[in-house]
């Protein structure tokens, strides 16, 4: 099923405890082999954390605006999802 994706923002190149410019969801992607998403709390606690296989491994991640993302060796920006029909309203 394809996804259609809004960009929001810029591209950030390994971002280490970044809110990704407020996003509610961001799109990360693997460029260098196998890698560990992390997102944390405004106060630095850990969320959570997923594992990105390969390089060109990608997932979108619905987070709050103040939580920060982490990817070593990626790329992630500001993205809004939607299943079916775009509404832009």
């Amino acid at each position: 099923m394809a996804i259609t994706v809004k960009v929001n923002g810029e591209i950030i190149d390994n971002p280490s405890d970044n809110n990704i410019g407020s996003a509610d969801f961001v799109h990360c992607t693997a460029i260098s082999g196998a890698q560990s998403v992390i997102v944390k709390n405004s106060e630095g606690g850990v969320i959570g954390s997923l594992y990105l296989h390969t390089a060109g491994d990608t997932i979108i991640i619905e987070k709050g605006k103040t939580d920060t993302i982490t990817l070593a060796d990626g790329k992630a920006s500001a993205a809004t999802t939607c299943f079916g029909t775009w509404n832009k309203n």
